[in-house]
């Protein structure tokens, strides 16, 4: 009897460490947050607040998007680009939504929700916690010259039909509002993407560069972004870098 019992011990410890992603150093699980914002819009700043607060856990990559057709009500948000707002609308046609809105949070390129819901948030966020990544993705061989960074990416698990994004972001950067919905507040911003590149992913370890834009400047802080996903736009790996 202590045998059986002794056995069935070693088992169950044996498939908790096996199915548990906590223990799993090979291939943890990761969650992309991507959220679609704008400092134009008065209902982004709690969306702003949450992503700084949740990207601090484990497993969690935040990146901020700031589109612009925010822009128009009398504050250019600095850091918007009309390929970010594409962007946005490539997800509502995955999502089938008749229209996007800010604040707009993504979680892994597979479902989407308002980025203010922190309820919601961390709930998601314990879900795709358990998931383990299908392709495990490193970093190596950085080196910043001037305005371009150069580094080697690898990745391992299955490539076909996967593309490869090389994210740029600015880890945080506070802005006094002039003018819009939010005039005259002062605004903290987090994981500020300020450049990306989407390539197809054809070879496991391959060397690229990403430029730095002028609106980064000296005091930036910054981090390097591999993310990997397949032809529906689901993320199935990621990686990020501090610089």
């Amino acid at each position: 009897m202590k045998h059986i019992l002794l056995t069935l011990f070693v088992m169950s410890i044996f498939f908790s460490s096996e199915n548990n992603p906590e223990n799993n150093s090979i291939n943890p699980p990761i969650t992309v947050l991507e959220l679609f914002t704008s400092q134009g819009c008065s209902s982004c700043p709690p969306a702003d607040e949450l992503l700084s607060k949740v990207q601090k856990r484990e497993h969690v990559i935040a990146l901020s998007y700031h589109v612009d057709y925010w822009n128009y009500i009398g504050w250019k948000d600095p850091f918007s680009q009309e390929a970010f707002s594409n962007k946005q609308r490539k997800y509502s046609q995955k999502f089938n939504s008749s229209s996007i809105y800010t604040p707009q949070v993504v979680v892994n390129g597979r479902e989407h929700f308002v980025g203010s819901d922190a309820s919601k948030m961390n709930s998601k966020l314990d879900f795709y916690g358990n998931i383990l990544a299908e392709n495990i993705v490193k970093i190596s061989e950085v080196n910043k010259k001037e305005d371009v960074i150069s580094f080697q990416y690898d990745v391992e698990g299955d490539l076909k039909g996967k593309s490869i994004r090389i994210v740029l972001v600015i880890k945080e950067r506070t802005t006094k509002i002039g003018r819009g919905e939010n005039r005259n507040r002062t605004l903290k911003n987090a994981n500020i993407v300020v450049s990306e590149k989407v390539m197809s992913l054809n070879a496991s370890r391959e060397n690229h560069s990403i430029a730095i834009p002028n609106l980064v400047n000296e005091q930036d802080d910054l981090k390097l972004i591999a993310i990997v996903e397949n032809e529906n736009l689901d993320i199935v790996g990621a990686k990020e870098i501090d610089l």
